[in-house]
């Protein structure tokens, strides 16, 4: 169980993650998508000015503003090593055994004395929706209780800003693929793993702890 005090909650301006949606205290909404890298410095020359070429268009292309972010974290080495001490323990040949050890050796010190970093690509798609009182013209179009009228109005205009969130996902998207870049969107638990990470960089266990 996390507990998050008073001032935690104030500097954190999200109210709400919904259907991969994440909802800011304001209304604001926005979705965040992880995208893959480009190794430039291996390309032609040509192959470089296409990329630049693309990307610029991508870009230009916009009606919409967008937020590309780099996440470094320090890589959590632990995992990988517990592995290869499994393999070592079940290891019948001496020599590998023994080379399996060195090699351990050799990773867990590098890894205490050199920091080795990992890095995520992501693109932030915002969308701030108008300010109109649906509710009430919905209680007034179908007659229905206040209570069921608000709550059928709040997923209705959920719904239709998602639509509109969805159709700049598709734009970024296409045009990042014309560059040779892959987009995946982040669902929920990906998202709550993503913010614990950004506000705690101190931790690298590699997973935000559940909250109840």
């Amino acid at each position: 169980m996390v507990k998050i005090n008073n001032a935690s909650q104030e500097f954190v301006n999200i109210k709400e993650i919904k259907d991969n949606v994440v909802i800011k205290k304001d209304e604001g909404m926005f979705v965040v998508m992880l995208a893959s890298s480009i190794n430039f410095s291996l390309k032609s020359l040509e192959e470089q000015q296409a990329i630049l070429q693309q990307f610029r268009n991508f870009l230009n292309s916009l009606e919409f503003s967008i937020q590309i972010c780099v996440q470094s974290r320090r890589l959590n080495i632990k995992p990988y090593l517990d592995i290869l001490r499994g393999m070592e323990n079940n290891q019948d040949n001496n020599l590998m055994r023994t080379q399996l050890r060195e090699y351990i050796e050799f990773i867990d010190t590098f890894t205490k004395e050199v920091d080795v970093m990992s890095k995520n690509f992501f693109v932030v798609i915002p969308y701030s929706p108008i300010n109109v009182n649906l509710t009430k013209n919905f209680a007034k179009i179908f007659g229905k209780k206040k209570r069921d009228s608000t709550q059928n109005s709040k997923e209705y205009i959920f719904k239709e800003h998602k639509i509109q969130l969805e159709q700049r996902m598709s734009v970024v998207s296409e045009g990042l693929s014309r560059v040779g870049i892959r987009t995946v969107t982040l669902n929920k638990d990906s998202l709550v793993e993503l913010f614990y990470h950004t506000y705690n960089p101190g931790d690298i266990t590699g997973s935000a702890p559940t909250q109840q």
